[in-house]
């Protein structure tokens, strides 16, 4: 095992030639990072987690319920054990084949089949007070930690020129307010990983995953051997959109409709150029092509341009899907549903248009009952049929 990590932790991949890891030792005046800092990040990813369900269950609940969050209406199903067994063994949304036979063995119309399993799938969804609580914390985390970023970044000579980053790289002493925000941020990403499983499913999830992936493994890596600042740029760079997103979910659920909308087209404005245009023009242009003028071109360089472009890939996908709902924006006047927004949300409405139609199509079947029996009072009509 010593010699795996040996191996493993060897400067000639990670450092630039001629400089060691006891190039970068701490001493009195002088304080650098190290890996071993980084074992810190797993208890406080864990008190992430548990400070997420106080707030969720002290604060964001009683605080949606006084700005008039409201839940939908969902209707219960009534027990039926042939088909609550079709459900949790084999599928929850059966086939038009499957529905048929499961109406014969019930001796139910297709019709109620189809409308128990939309309301029995509707009652495992995520309520919107679950997806306020968590779009709430998220948006104040992002918040907390965007300023406390420009808290720490506003006076360096640095954050102003992006080149300075990477000046005098990889000895460059480093506070340790710097220090603990990047642990902070490694911690968070941790605990996003930890709850992915509870949290709202989004149909980009696979995404997502990849996201949080990449994330842990840049701001390791950049912490490991103290590429501090330009990652420091990064994170300050990718928070700033998500201070705006979260925030106009967080109304969304409220239906601030109006708000949601300023604030989504401020998120795309925001991300677009910072995410768009700034990152790939500054950030990677650095990095691959100025540290390459400084050092010659090693293991850990390749690595890390190698992750930013990943993360960059990320941000052209989620890019032209803000573009699109732009481009709906423009095109209907208003934003309608979010692109890459909760598919639990989507389906939701599904079922809902759907029970919508049912119930209209009852209304016109009572009408036209009513009807044929002014129209011919002495026949007996059958109000089952399905007109």
């Amino acid at each position: 095992m010593a010699q795996l990590t040996q191996w493993l932790w060897r400067q000639e991949y990670w450092l630039p030639s001629g400089f060691t890891w006891e190039d970068m030792q701490k001493t009195e005046d002088i304080r650098y990072p190290h890996p071993r800092h980084l074992l810190l990040c797993f208890p406080i990813a864990l008190l992430l987690v548990a400070l997420r369900f106080f707030f969720e269950r002290k604060i964001a609940i009683p605080l949606g319920k006084k700005l008039g969050l409201q839940e939908k209406v969902r209707w219960k199903t009534p027990p039926n054990p042939t088909l609550e067994d079709f459900y949790t063994k084999q599928r929850k949304n059966p086939q038009k084949e499957e529905v048929r036979g499961l109406a014969k063995q019930c001796d139910l119309q297709p019709r109620q089949v189809e409308r128990w399993f939309r309301y029995r799938l509707n009652q495992d969804r995520r309520s919107v007070t679950k997806k306020f609580c968590e779009a709430s914390f998220r948006a104040v985390y992002s918040i907390i930690f965007f300023f406390m970023a420009l808290a720490i970044l506003y006076d360096k000579p640095w954050f102003w020129d992006v080149r300075e980053c990477l000046d005098g790289y990889p000895q460059q002493p480093t506070q340790a307010s710097l220090l603990g925000y990047y642990l902070m941020q490694n911690s968070y990403y941790w605990s996003l990983v930890i709850t992915v499983s509870f949290d709202v499913k989004q149909k980009d999830i696979i995404m997502i995953i990849i996201h949080h992936v990449v994330s842990i493994l840049l701001t390791s890596f950049s912490y490991g051997v103290n590429f501090i600042r330009i990652g420091t740029f990064v994170m300050f760079l990718h928070d700033a959109p998500d201070v705006l997103l979260y925030t106009a979910k967080t109304f969304n659920y409220l239906k601030w409709q109006k708000t949601c909308d300023t604030l989504f087209v401020l998120f795309a404005l925001v991300f677009l150029f910072a995410r768009g245009i700034f990152f790939p023009y500054k950030i990677l242009y650095n990095t691959y092509y100025y540290l390459a003028e400084l050092h010659q071109p090693y293991f850990g360089y390749y690595f890390f341009n190698a992750f930013l472009m990943l993360l960059y890939l990320l941000d052209v996908f989620w890019s032209c899907l803000i573009l699109l709902m732009i481009y709906r924006f423009l095109t209907h006047g208003k934003l309608g549903n979010d692109v890459r927004s909760d598919s639990e949300s989507s389906e939701e409405e599904g079922v809902d248009e759907a029970d919508q139609k049912a119930e209209q199509k009852q209304k016109q079947n009572s009408t036209i009952v009513k009807e044929l029996r002014s129209r011919c009072p002495n026949e007996a009509i059958d109000t089952n049929t399905n007109l």
